[in-house]
């Protein structure tokens, strides 16, 4: 009895279980099923994620600045390995160290990681062996010079931008990162599950900025060149089109580094007599000036609240405006600028854009300084029309010059040409941006005459460029550090349009510190030509050749020296001849207009060859196709590529032809 008691006990104790167990599971299925089966799936299932393709970055031609490949991370698990010799072989083709190799190779490992990132088509046949494990990343690779990276910027290894217009535009080029669902086995690995859900990345937009490739090589390497001829601790060059706004080329350099800031952005200065034409067209606007107006220079020397300042070309005739800035002369404009107030004094600095940032997508672009009347010196006016007191960056001063090129009108400078959507949608399109009119067209017209003679008799005759009319003027400034300048250094610059009747280019070029001759005119204006002239050789520099074919060219004196007359004078002057001129025979003063007869004398020199006007095509034979071409160009020519023997030019090498003619360059064709 008393065990069949215990037995009906147990019974309905294992029943009671029963019933509890099917209760909670029942309590399971349908009460907190679905909390269960989802943690469940969370445990067998892993999200990877799918990184973007980061937006390219194009030149205005469409020539890839930037662009995002993709890459893998591996990882090798040396218990899951079965064929470690291939394994090994594979990795040595990849260029894995050798002691990484050491460490796949030790079965005692659980998990050795490869610090390298590598192409994911370079070790497709890697990542198909059993034991090496691979995760997708992206990587940044930049086709393009060093000068262009300062202001491109540069991605981190995490992908994350670190400055520059990676920095800026990053909203646009990141684009957004999709996943992939991951089943994990029971030994905790995880395999693409057929069926298995995914979500695709979405590509960044595709940013073609304003900058020429070609131009932008040019203005580095003219830039590189005159700081190693001229000893300069740095420099920058800014090409900007003035009918737009868009920058098209910007270089930045400092001694003994290949890559530096985008200082041309970045690191104002004081801009010395580059400013005086802001000063003569708000005199001009104002009309407190006519151009015939004639000032007294006092020799060069004009003490102004006990200052003395002092021309370096001193003069003692009066001055027009217009002399004042050929000659540079610093009495002139502070004399013609006490004609204006404090306060128009700076509103009209302001309205050219200094004191302020221009705008452009830069994360750290600077803007420079200028003052308000309140706490100026009684100095201060003097100053600032000499170009002291203010500084300002090379970007902000192109941008004003220009200006003087598209008729009174500053623009917003541009890095931005267009934005597309991975669709080929346009998003952004730049068109030029209008910040405000700071001078009559006449004004601008005007303005450009007189820079316009700067270059051909003034400060800046240096810059001169054949055929073409050049207008730009020059500046030389003190350096400061901390506030203080420095004895014996100094900055010196060269602002020009080109060409000067239809303007196409503002260029500016400043030397930092250059040794010896440190003006404008001796240092800066011979790099403004020596760009220009690569620029007008090269295949495509963003200029526009019908509008060149159109503009005036500079009348250029046979050098036969068989014309009669006053020719012949000038002429014989060009040529470097001493000559006497005298009437024959002495006559009673004849009415104005009517021809008067004289001969020349010419001292007698047995004949001699004459160098013919140009530059010598070098002899490219057995160059390279892009070396040669670039050699042509270098050398002042244009280059046009034949079917024939390799190497081969017409003109043929060492022969003489004149800058930027058409060099026909032979190559074999596959």
């Amino acid at each position: 009895m008393i065990r069949s008691s215990r037995i009906g006990i147990v019974h309905l104790t294992l029943a009671v279980f029963a019933l509890a167990l099917l209760a909670k599971a029942a309590h399971l299925q349908l009460v907190d099923g679905e909390r269960w089966a989802q943690l469940a799936m969370r445990q067998q299932v892993a999200e990877q994620p799918l990184p973007a393709p980061r937006g390219d970055i194009l030149d205005e031609s469409g020539a890839v600045l930037a662009q995002s490949r993709a890459v893998v991370r591996l990882a090798i698990a040396p218990r899951e390995v079965r064929d470690p010799a291939r394994v090994r072989r594979l990795l040595e083709r990849a260029g894995v160290a050798r002691a990484l190799l050491q460490r796949v190779a030790d079965t005692t490992r659980r998990w050795v990681p490869l610090p390298d990132r590598f192409v994911a088509a370079d070790v497709a046949p890697l990542m198909a062996m059993r034991g090496v494990h691979a995760t997708p990343e992206r990587d940044r690779i930049y086709a393009m010079s060093d000068g262009t990276r300062p202001f491109v910027g540069r991605i981190g290894a995490d992908g994350q931008p670190l400055d520059g217009l990676e920095m800026a535009l990053d909203s646009l080029l990141r684009g957004e990162a999709g996943a992939a669902r991951l089943m994990r086995d029971a030994r905790g690995r995880s395999h693409a599950s057929p069926g298995s859900t995914s979500s695709a990345p979405t590509p960044g937009h595709t940013v073609t900025l304003t900058i020429n490739r070609e131009l932008q090589e040019i203005a580095e390497r003219a830039l590189s060149d005159a700081m190693a001829k001229m000893g300069a601790e740095g420099g920058d060059i800014v090409v900007l089109h003035p009918a737009t706004g868009e920058v098209r080329a910007m270089a930045s350099r400092r001694a003994g580094t290949r890559v530096s800031a985008a200082s041309a952005l970045t690191e104002p200065f004081e801009p010395g007599s580059t400013l005086k034409p802001f000063i003569a067209a708000t005199l001009l606007a104002h009309g407190r000036v006519s151009p015939t107006e004639r000032i007294d220079v006092f020799g060069g020397e004009y003490t102004v609240q006990g200052r003395t300042l002092r021309d370096v070309h001193r003069s003692s005739e009066p001055m027009t405006l217009a002399d004042v800035i050929r000659h540079s002369s610093n009495v002139g404009i502070v004399r013609f600028a006490e004609r204006l107030s404090p306060g128009e004094q700076y509103a009209a600095l302001r309205d050219f854009g200094f004191g302020t940032p221009t705008g452009v997508p830069f994360p750290s672009e600077a803007g420079g300084m200028l003052r308000t009347p309140a706490r100026w010196s009684k100095q201060s006016p003097a100053s600032l029309a000499m170009g002291y007191e203010i500084s300002v960056t090379p970007l902000q001063l192109a941008a004003a010059y220009a200006s003087f090129a598209n008729g009174g009108r500053l623009l917003e400078p541009a890095l931005v040409k267009e934005v597309r959507a991975p669709d080929g949608t346009v998003r952004y399109r730049h068109q030029p941006r209008e910040v405000r009119r700071v001078m009559p067209p006449q004004v601008a017209e005007r303005m450009r005459e007189m820079l316009m003679q700067v270059v051909a008799e003034g400060s800046a005759v240096k810059a001169d460029v054949e055929t073409y009319i050049l207008a730009g003027k020059t500046g030389t400034a003190r350096r400061t550090v901390n506030g203080r300048y420095q004895a014996a250094q100094y900055f010196a610059t060269f602002v020009g349009l080109f060409p000067a009747d239809r303007p196409q280019f503002v260029i500016l070029v400043k030397l930092d510190s250059p040794k010896g001759a440190y003006y404008g005119g001796a240092t800066a204006a011979p790099v403004t030509k020596a760009v220009l002239e690569a620029a007008l050789a090269a295949r495509d520099a963003a200029l526009d050749r019908g509008a060149l074919a159109a503009t005036p060219r500079r009348e250029r004196p046979d050098s036969s020296l068989r014309r009669p007359g006053a020719p012949v004078l000038a002429l014989a002057g060009e040529e470097g001849l001493s000559l006497v001129a005298r009437r024959i025979p002495a006559e009673p003063a004849r009415p104005a207009g009517a021809s008067v007869p004289f001969v020349v004398d010419l001292p007698f020199q047995p004949p001699k060859p004459v160098p013919l006007p140009g530059r010598v095509v070098p002899d490219v034979a057995g160059f390279e196709l892009r070396d040669a071409v670039r050699a042509l160009h270098e050398a002042g020519f244009r280059v046009v590529l034949m079917n024939g023997p390799g190497g081969t030019t017409h003109p043929a090498a060492g022969t003489s032809a004149p800058a930027g003619a058409l060099i026909r360059l032979h190559h074999r064709t596959e």
